[in-house]
């Protein structure tokens, strides 16, 4: 079966969207499930999975597949390594959440996680100044910039499992600082102007990029190109929930177990759909992306 267009930009935004709220679900269950005597090692145990599936995809000739096992390192490796870490750190040294009308409204990981932005903007500077990417926007840049001395860009040479990880780490560390200086009162506040600025122009900005995303025929590119679109419309989701416009049912999936459970059904069922794609794509040279 060969996976083309449209479906093909479908299948890889319904996939990547659907890791969204499970992603918050296992961080739940985790901590919930699992006693605290354990919930590290089992953190530690997630990231290092992804790193397996990292050294997998170093060896997967099928773009798709690669695309899939990047996808999941990156997923594990946030979690399980960064998300984790800062779970650990804020329980160890009792940092309280912040709290409004008696509800925890962010969580005290989430509020020492600003603190990571200086390591952003280094990873940030490298890759606006250091080397060519098949970002448009990093293009741009660049090129008003008038940057000359960057590494020459060879697609072929590549690694898809790792670009497609480091694709899906940066774009996840970028919103989640955005969206927590966004929550700030200190900054703006969630009911800031440019709060809602940041909430519509996400929903604008990731259904034009969705339209882009159906004329894509490549499965393995599909999945890349779904992952800025999936995370900048998540921008909207998070911030109608921060809002009460809206309930999340990932975050008390005790409550919810029905809907999460037929989440989980179908998102393995979309997976397995993907990876049964017979024929072996190619890396295409158009095949550009988000973040090398």
């Amino acid at each position: 079966m060969k996976i083309t267009k449209p479906l093909a930009g479908i299948l890889a935004f319904l996939i990547v969207l659907f890791t969204m709220p499970l992603g918050h679900v296992a961080m739940i269950l985790m901590e919930k499930g699992i006693g605290k005597d354990y919930l590290y090692h089992s953190a530690m145990l997630m990231g290092f999975v992804g790193f397996l599936f990292l050294i997998w995809g170093f060896f997967l000739k099928h773009e798709t597949r690669a695309s899939f096992a990047g996808l999941f390192a990156g997923l594990f490796i946030w979690t399980g390594w960064v998300e984790f870490a800062f779970v650990y750190y804020a329980n160890r040294f009792d940092v309280a959440p912040l709290m409004v009308d008696g509800e925890v409204v962010t969580k005290p990981e989430y509020l020492i996680m600003p603190s990571s932005l200086p390591f952003l903007v280094i990873f940030l500077i490298y890759y606006f100044m250091g080397t060519k990417t098949g970002c448009t926007l990093f293009s741009w840049v660049q090129k008003k910039m008038n940057v000359k001395e960057i590494i020459e860009y060879k697609i072929n040479n590549r690694n898809v499992a790792l670009t497609t990880m480091m694709e899906c780490i940066m774009l996840l560390w970028t919103f989640y600082i955005i969206l927590l200086f966004a929550y700030d009162e200190n900054f703006l506040g969630d009911r800031h102007p440019i709060t809602y600025f940041i909430a519509f122009a996400s929903l604008f900005c990731s259904v034009y990029l969705f339209r882009k995303l159906l004329k894509i025929n490549n499965l393995g590119y599909a999945i890349r190109y779904a992952l800025p679109v999936v995370i900048i419309f998540w921008n909207f989701v998070e911030i109608l929930g921060r809002w009460d416009v809206m309930t999340e049912i990932w975050v008390e999936p005790f409550k919810h177990w029905v809907e999460i459970l037929l989440l989980t059904i179908v998102f393995i069922l979309l997976v397995v759909i993907g990876l049964i794609e017979r024929k072996k794509s190619k890396i295409d040279s158009s095949s550009t992306l988000a973040i090398q």
